[in-house]
């Protein structure tokens, strides 16, 4: 099955706005500001991955950068809601991967959630991680930032 991935070819073809996957805040300070959308939206999704993070790593400074990370994303963007809407939403994106044969659940299902959070607001998805995205053709433009 295809990818449901595009490209951008030319800072030209930069959306106004758009949700930006977890692995995308992850590395923000790394890429190329070309490539991403020109207002930058995260779901509280990606905020809960976030506080999540400083209490996976044993080691102290791992912790201490992924603490970081959390406090200066949450500085830096109001989260769009995991609503009634993006639930409504994530009814679609589980039954469209679920079609494709791939499970829906368990690690997944975190991607999906943001990306039901990006169907429910009508805006683009832009991941470091596009096959986590596959199945989702017609409901969500998910472009993939190198």
């Amino acid at each position: 099955m295809p990818s449901p991935t595009r490209r951008l070819s030319r800072v030209s073809d930069r959306l106004e706005r758009g949700v930006l996957d977890t692995s995308v805040v992850i590395d923000l300070e790394r890429l190329n500001r070309a490539d991403l959308p020109v207002e930058l939206a995260v779901s509280a999704i990606t905020l809960a991955e976030l506080a999540a993070g400083p209490y996976a790593p044993g080691d102290p400074a791992e912790r201490a950068e992924r603490q970081d990370r959390l406090q200066r994303a949450e500085a830096t963007f109001e989260s769009l809601p995991f609503d009634s809407n993006a639930a409504r939403a994530y009814g679609r994106v589980y039954a469209a991967v679920s079609s494709t044969g791939r499970k829906a659940r368990g690690a997944r299902a975190v991607d999906l959630l943001i990306a039901a959070t990006a169907v429910a607001n009508g805006l683009p998805l832009y991941t470091r991680n596009p096959d986590d995205f596959v199945g989702l053709d017609g409901l969500v433009d998910v472009i993939a930032v190198p």
